[in-house]
């Protein structure tokens, strides 16, 4: 299956749409980039047949590459980068290529996100804080916000993983930091714009904030109770 979803979908699922397979996702979970993902990577660079010739020689090389012109990066925090894409699959249209990094999800986005992104979340407070208190059951107060989230675009550079990972060797745990969870395979990836990844930042804090409220309406017995 190809990371790229339906470029026509670009927008969330309405009410009522199907959503996407979770076979899908499950098959996108792949460690090796293909040769036209690798094309499209390099493409990114300044000198894309040096990383390619690079990567003939050192497959299991990492290598910097700037943002803002093939691609640009959205930065989280991992456990909320997985929130949000579990939301892009389960509920939207899907990712562009996933990796991490030092414990970072890095969400790859349409060129342009990186300006945007900040902008919106910001204007939106995170998508209307206050609706999501009043249907966080009871009126618990306000829900998790979305943390802070580094975006990279024109003027800066990421770390992309190796195309092969490696996990064998005296560095193999550092190698490991840095892998890819939905692997580039086409020349022409499908990317989420800033308003996909806007409304992927929200429902995930949603989402923890929905979990939240469950724990805590369930609150510990009182273990010093004579019952």
């Amino acid at each position: 299956m190809s990371s790229t979803r339906n470029p026509a979908r670009t927008i969330p699922h309405g009410p009522g749409a199907p959503l996407p397979d979770r076979s899908d996702i499950a098959r996108s979970d792949i460690a090796g980039v293909t040769s036209e993902g690798a094309t499209w990577l390099a493409s990114a660079g300044t000198y894309p047949r040096s990383t390619l010739a690079l990567w003939e020689e050192r497959p299991h090389a990492p290598v910097v590459l700037p943002c803002g012109s093939t691609f640009d990066v959205v930065n989280a925090p991992a456990t909320f980068g997985r929130r949000m894409l579990d939301r892009l699959w389960d509920e939207g249209p899907g990712s562009g290529p996933v990796a991490t990094y030092r414990g970072r999800m890095l969400l790859f986005a349409a060129p342009g996100t990186a300006q945007r992104l900040p902008s919106l979340l910001e204007w939106e407070d995170w998508g209307s804080r206050d609706a999501w208190d009043q249907e966080a059951a009871g009126h618990v107060g306000r829900c998790e916000a979305v943390p802070p989230l580094l975006c990279h675009g024109t003027g800066d550079a990421v770390t992309v993983p190796a195309p092969i990972a490696d996990g064998t060797g005296p560095s193999a745990a550092t190698r490991l930091e840095s892998r890819w969870l939905v692997a580039p395979d086409t020349r022409h990836p499908w990317l989420p714009g800033p308003e996909i990844m806007l409304w992927a930042a929200v429902r995930a804090a949603r989402a923890a904030a929905s979990a939240a409220v469950r724990i805590s309406i369930f609150p510990p017995a009182d273990q010093d109770a004579k019952v």
